[in-house]
């Protein structure tokens, strides 16, 4: 298992990433000042993201149905706890966009090869 979102496994045989991009940021207010620069004062932290990046390559790593099941995921609106491949609980995330880019088509039209994205927003 290299992560878990709630009950969804990422992994070689459903949807492995192969690049995870992280970023936080924290919040602060602004107060104008006659003459001065604005002040500013820490307000909390703020938007904490994640973004996986990966291939499909049905029948050998990866399956469409795990992004049609992600989509019903992100369909609901919730926040799903997520966790590392070593159980370290990250917090809870909503699924914000799911992205596909398709290639090498079969005959049938069925793509050979697919490109994913799927980003994610702590909630919790």
């Amino acid at each position: 298992m290299m992560m878990s979102l709630d009950t969804f496994i990422f992994e070689i045989g459903t949807l492995p990433y192969q690049q995870m991009e992280q970023a936080w940021k924290w919040r602060h207010a602004r107060s104008e000042r006659f003459g001065a620069r604005p002040a500013l004062q820490f307000a909390g932290p703020g938007e904490e993201t994640m973004k996986l990046t990966g291939k499909l390559y049905p029948g050998v790593a990866g399956r469409y149905s795990s992004l049609a099941r992600l989509r019903e995921m992100a369909d609901t609106g919730e926040s799903y706890t997520l966790l590392t491949g070593r159980n370290d609980v990250l917090g809870q995330y909503v699924i914000t966009s799911i992205g596909l880019t398709s290639e090498i088509f079969t005959v049938e039209g069925v793509a050979r090869k697919a490109d994913f994205t799927v980003e994610l927003e702590r909630a919790a």
